[in-house]
C-alpha cells in the first residue's frame, strides 16, 4: 500500500482525468475534469471548467461548471460560473448572482423520503389469454 488511501477523506478527479461511465464515491469528491455518467458521492465540488453529464445525487454540492442532467443534494450551491440544464432537488439552495439553471427545481422537505418508483405493468397475461 503506497499511499494509505484508504483512509482518505476525500477524492479529486483533475482537470486532465475524463471518465466515462457511472462514478460512486462514499467520500467527498473534488471534479475538475469531465465525466460523462450519472455521480454519486458524499459531498461534491466542482471546478469551473469542469464538465458532467449525467446525474448527481450528494448531500451537499457546490457547482462551478457545467452540469447537463439531474442534480439531487440536501445542500445545493450554485456558483455564478455554473450551469445546469436538468430538474433540480435540494434542501437547501443558494444561487449566485450569473448562476444559471435550466429545469424545475423541486424543494424536498428535511427528512422526507423519497416516493417509490412508479409501478409498471410489464405483462399482462389475462388480456393476451383470450386472444
Amino acid at each position: 500500500m503506497a499511499t494509505g488511501a484508504r483512509h482518505t477523506t476525500f477524492s479529486i478527479l483533475g482537470s486532465d482525468v475524463v471518465v466515462t461511465g457511472n462514478v460512486a464515491a462514499s467520500v467527498d469528491l473534488h471534479v475538475d475534469g469531465k465525466i460523462d455518467g450519472d455521480l454519486k458521492c458524499a459531498n461534491l465540488v466542482q471546478g469551473e471548467a469542469s464538465e458532467i453529464k449525467g446525474s448527481v445525487v450528494a448531500e451537499t454540492a457546490k457547482i462551478a461548471g457545467l452540469l447537463d442532467g439531474a442534480i439531487e443534494a440536501k445542500t445545493l450551491i450554485v456558483h455564478a460560473t455554473a450551469r445546469i440544464t436538468g430538474d433540480v432537488t435540494y434542501e437547501s439552495i443558494t444561487i449566485e448572482n450569473g448562476g444559471k439553471v435550466e429545469g424545475k427545481l423541486s424543494h424536498r422537505r428535511h427528512g422526507a423520503a423519497k416516493a417509490p418508483p412508479p409501478l409498471e405493468v410489464i405483462e399482462n397475461k389475462s388480456a393476451s389469454a383470450g386472444l
